[in-house]
């Protein structure tokens, strides 16, 4: 099961592309970094990174809808909606693997 997950969190970063780096476990201290095993290693994703992106797109989606652009509107909202899902998928995982 552990290798599942992990697998699945590796596939989920380089699907959505995030840039990720692989580190020990040890060098994982910053605040608001979550980091989940892998093979020998362990993954960092800035998570506080990704909702401020998340929340730019909504934003800038909110400004595309008053002027209009309805279609590019619905695709920032898309793509947050996407980030959105890829936070949870990483705190899922991360909170299995404790």
């Amino acid at each position: 099961m552990r290798r599942r997950i992990s697998t699945v969190a590796v596939t989920v970063a380089m699907a959505g592309g995030v840039l990720f780096t692989a580190l020990p476990a040890q060098a994982v201290t910053t605040t608001g970094q979550q980091a989940m095993a892998a093979r020998g290693g362990a993954i960092t994703v800035n998570i506080n990174q990704l909702r401020q992106q998340s929340a730019d797109l909504k934003a800038k989606a909110n400004r595309l809808e008053r002027e209009g652009e309805y279609a590019a509107a619905k695709r920032c909202r898309a793509e947050a909606a996407v980030i959105d899902r890829r936070i949870k998928a990483y705190l899922d995982a991360e909170n299995n693997m404790s």
